[in-house]
């Protein structure tokens, strides 16, 4: 048990250096200026770039509000597969979209992640154009075109390989497009179809099976980024009608690099004045939790870069809140530590006493604001998702430092002989003696003196 806290501490700060020593994916989603290690921040502060598509109409679907929303929620949805980029898709007028995306320069990123319309299709290959349907090509001049089943049929999406180790795209199917594919594969065993998706077939597998059990697998020359291109067209569906593009344009921050500063500003002078009061009111229980919210901050950090987390205004008020979630946790424990003191139990277990006491008020308070971030995150905006993220993330991590870590060290720290003080937990001299055992000549004085 003595090797817990070191390797506790340890591995807080070989967090940090692991995530500052991984590379930005999105390098231009940083401050000019700020080193590789800093984390992406959202167009409110650093800007990026906007694209404008608009819907085409066909004679048997016009555009009407529902198809507008619809392909506005899939293009956000394909554009935030992780929900940690925190863009702008909104509609605009009756046909257009625009999608605003923080730290990019390049119109082929909003291309790709936008992606194609969509449309996948599963067409058996007749007999005779048997061999002549090949990956990356459009299906042969003459060859029936009618798919057995289309994209719609698709359950789930998920990246993988095959038995030969090669990326590969797995599918489950719906309960229609499993029987329907069943039926085909048990009269058309060693028999080619073509999976095709906007016209163009991206994989020209032989049925090797009579039965498939309503699980397929696309095949194919995937690299890693057009296999995840893929898994997030088909998981997030079709669009209903085909976009276009009418231009992009550069955007700058609406609140600038400077506002960020004094945002910065304000949060170091917010934990110095945290850190003052823990230490006038808590004494040395308040100096422990003072490095238990250094290391809250360190773990959050990792956190942000490894996943990675697109930092907004709105993100950082989230990051702030969840700051003062931890201080309140050791508030609520601290207090009941002084309570266990002035009772009269011994040091340890007054520690002991207030962490236990304290668990359920926390438990409590930080699950009811875990569900309300997660139902947030599930129903909000990207901003709003951004925001309910950074919420949670600071939330589980604060539990950890307040209760694990702080733990930790108070239960090394009173295990010292120099730490046994009243003044040191904000107690009196006569409350922190009724809870020092004392010593057996103690002892034998007082009874003497009092017989």
């Amino acid at each position: 048990m003595r090797w817990v806290l070191p390797l506790l501490i340890i591995s807080v700060f070989a967090a940090a250096l692991v995530a500052s020593a991984m590379p930005n994916p999105n390098p231009r989603a940083i401050p000019p200026g700020c080193p590789s290690f800093c984390p992406n921040l959202g167009l409110d502060l650093v800007g990026g770039l906007r694209g404008e598509y608009r819907l085409v109409a066909t004679d048997d679907q016009p555009i009407t509000r529902e198809i507008l929303e619809q392909t506005r929620t899939i293009i956000e949805n394909r554009v935030n597969a992780t929900g940690v980029a925190e863009p702008n898709v909104l509609t605009a007028g009756s046909d257009r979209i625009t999608i605003e995306l923080p730290g990019a320069a390049d119109a082929e990123e909003i291309r790709r992640l936008v992606g194609t319309t969509g449309r996948l299709d599963f067409i058996p290959v007749p007999a005779q154009f048997a061999g002549s349907v090949s990956q990356g090509s459009r299906l042969p001049v003459g060859m029936p075109d009618t798919p057995l089943f289309s994209g719609s049929e698709i359950a789930s999406a998920t990246a993988g390989t095959n038995e030969f180790g090669q990326l590969a795209v797995n599918l489950e199917l719906k309960e229609t497009g499993a029987r329907l594919f069943d039926e085909w594969a048990a009269q058309n065993v060693n028999r080619q179809f073509a999976i095709v998706l906007d016209g163009v077939v991206i994989s020209a597998p032989v049925s090797n099976a009579s039965r498939y059990g309503g699980r397929a697998q696309i095949t194919g020359n995937f690299t890693p980024d057009s296999m995840n291109e893929l898994v997030t067209v088909l998981r997030f569906g079709s669009l209903p009608l085909e976009i276009e593009e009418v231009g992009f344009s550069s955007l700058s921050a609406t609140l600038g690099l400077g506002f960020l500063a004094q945002t910065v500003l304000a949060g170091f002078v917010a934990i110095a004045f945290v850190f003052a009061f823990m230490l006038i009111m808590y004494r040395l229980p308040g100096v422990i939790a003072c490095i238990a919210l250094l290391s809250y901050a360190i773990l959050n950090y990792a956190l942000f870069r490894t996943i990675p987390v697109t930092l907004t205004l709105a993100g950082i008020a989230g990051f702030v809140l969840a700051v003062g979630m931890a201080v309140d946790a050791n508030i609520l424990i601290f207090e009941r530590t002084k309570e266990e003191l002035r009772a009269g139990k011994p040091l340890n277990a007054a520690i002991e006493a207030g962490f236990n006491r304290a668990w359920s008020s926390i438990f409590d308070a930080n699950v009811s604001s875990l569900m309300t971030a997660f139902i947030l995150w599930y129903f909000g905006s990207s901003v709003v998702r951004g925001f309910a993220l950074v919420l949670i993330i600071g939330i589980a991590t604060s539990m950890f430092t307040a209760i694990t870590l702080s733990r930790m060290m108070l239960r090394w720290v009173v295990k010292q002989p120099w730490a046994r003080k009243a003044s040191f937990y904000g107690v009196k001299e006569e409350e922190f003696l009724l809870a020092t055992p004392r010593s057996r000549r103690q002892r034998d004085v007082e009874e003497a003196s009092g017989a």
